[in-house]
């Protein structure tokens, strides 16, 4: 515990759905719910709005939908909120050299190893000063919290949401935390609140009474002691600038459950591969591939193998999930697949597996035709937040972009029947293009914009962008050649130039 509260903690507000708020002024205000948009789609984040309505992250989408009926359904765009969160992180950066992020919306920071704060007034100022240098930056809030511990610093953050700044003062963290509810210490989840409800335990004071020894009796040697000392506000955990990454994973959950062996193989690849991009970029490599099944039942089957050394091939950890998959038992559907790296390292052992691509074409690379299509992933992002990149497994998405996932790995293998099996020279009719609400499109007469919804060969677009007026919505077909999906727009600065299309 310090004697003045230079470690802050800051939070970004409902960070998702405030990016999309900011980013569609039509929705500023409104009840805006982020996640997978398919039957088993989970929220990501729920705009203060939305929140009233009783939805909250990690609900089912089909109950978010059944509480806030009128809400604005979007997936998830992890490449704007991770470009947010550089600035935001940037700037945290340049207060202190040990800043420790959590996800892409929250961080540790030692403002006394930066020499930017040494007592409570200037530990404030300096809070006051980020809060409003992160609106100026971005357009959006964040909530800070200032103690002499990472635990109370986290807490005062939390209590200070929305849009606020608390400043806890070194010995006044017990009369603080007494009232709270044990739910306030970081790791006391439901199942622990309740066994300790049922003791007649319920606020962080009567935690401190209980004493020690009889925590231990109720929870275990290990929480019990930690559980006393968190009530007591003692906290001696510093802030770390480095958190090496354990594994690099990527997954997704499908809307109808998969039974064709063909089809759960090219899912597997394609997992792989996006495995492998999100791997190399985070600059690792690594030697234990990881595959995981949750099957109809919601019995979840996990298989790994070591390899010799370090990898970052795709083939080779294409290969390495093709022999796993070979040991798991899909025949009564499977509903989620995922593949990780884990023991990572930053080299690579090259030619670990020289058999990967000269492998017979029965082989495990023979799976491959349907791993690198990569219209079946088309929803940037919506597929899960991996937790791989640093994102907090809270926000995880899984089942987000589903059905678009599924229907464009049918049609990479339906194509490829069609190409070994129709005529020669007969050209292939082009597949439906597909329109997530929520993505970002330009149309060449109206400019900017982004889906409401699509269906029955017709996409609705709204037209407008950060910093307009809420625009205009027009509908067009989903073949429209003067619609395309684009890039988004920055949320501040000059956001009327051309944007790139994808």
């Amino acid at each position: 515990m310090r004697a003045a509260p230079t470690i802050l903690h800051l939070d970004m507000d409902a960070f998702y759905a405030s990016v999309e708020q900011a980013s569609k002024p039509s929705l500023r205000g409104k009840a805006v719910i982020v996640g997978g948009l398919g039957p088993r789609g989970v929220v990501a984040t729920a705009s203060y709005e939305a929140r009233r309505f009783g939805v909250h992250s990690a609900m089912p989408m089909g109950q978010a939908r059944r509480l806030c009926p009128n809400g604005a359904y979007l997936i998830p765009r992890f490449s704007l909120y991770r470009q947010v969160s550089d600035v935001v992180m940037a700037m945290l950066r340049e207060l202190s050299p040990l800043v420790e992020p959590l996800s892409l919306d929250e961080a540790f920071v030692d403002l006394e190893a930066g020499g930017v704060a040494f007592d409570s007034r200037s530990a404030r100022e300096t809070g006051e000063r980020l809060r409003a240098d992160i609106r100026a930056a971005t357009g959006l809030s964040g909530s800070v919290g200032l103690a002499g511990s990472k635990m109370l610093a986290k807490v005062a953050s939390e209590e200070a949401k929305p849009a606020g700044l608390l400043l806890i003062e070194p010995g006044t963290e017990r009369e603080l935390l007494a009232p709270m509810s044990v739910r306030t210490l970081p790791g006391v989840g439901p199942a622990t609140g309740e066994h300790l409800r049922r003791a007649g335990v319920t606020t962080v004071g009567e935690l401190a009474e209980a004493g020690e020894d009889e925590l231990v009796r109720m929870v275990g040697r290990s929480a019990g002691a930690g559980l006393y000392r968190m009530a007591l506000g003692l906290d001696d955990r510093p802030v770390v600038a480095e958190r090496d990454a354990k594994s690099v994973s990527v997954e997704d959950t499908f809307d109808v459950d998969l039974h064709d062996r063909v089809r759960i193989r090219g899912e597997v690849q394609r997992l792989a591969d996006r495995c492998v991009q999100r791997l190399r970029g985070s600059g690792h490599s690594g030697r234990t591939i990881v595959l995981k099944v949750r099957r109809y039942d919601f019995s979840t089957l996990t298989r790994s193998e070591t390899l010799r050394g370090p990898t970052d091939d795709p083939a080779v950890v294409r290969e390495a999930a093709a022999r796993l998959l070979e040991g798991v038992d899909t025949t009564g559907g499977v509903r989620l697949l995922g593949v990780g790296v884990s023991g990572l390292a930053d080299y690579t052992q090259e030619d670990l597996f020289a058999q990967s691509l000269a492998a017979a074409p029965d082989g495990a690379g023979g799976a491959d035709g349907t791993g690198g299509s990569d219209g079946a992933d088309g929803t940037d992002g919506a597929d899960g937040t991996d937790g791989a990149d640093g994102t907090d497994g809270a926000d995880r998405t899984d089942g987000a972009g589903g059905e678009a996932v599924a229907a464009g790995a049918a049609e990479a293998a339906a194509e490829g029947a069609q190409e070994a099996a129709g005529p020669p020279g007969e050209p292939e009719p082009a597949p439906e293009r597909r329109w997530s609400a929520g993505s970002d499109v330009r149309h060449a007469v109206y400019g900017p914009g982004w889906v409401q919804g699509s269906g029955v060969g017709r996409v609705t677009v709204r037209f407008e962008q950060p910093g307009s007026e809420p625009g205009r919505v027009r509908t067009f077909r989903v073949d429209d050649p003067e619609l395309e999906p684009s890039d988004p727009l920055p949320l501040v600065g000059d956001s009327t130039g051309p944007t790139g299309t994808t």
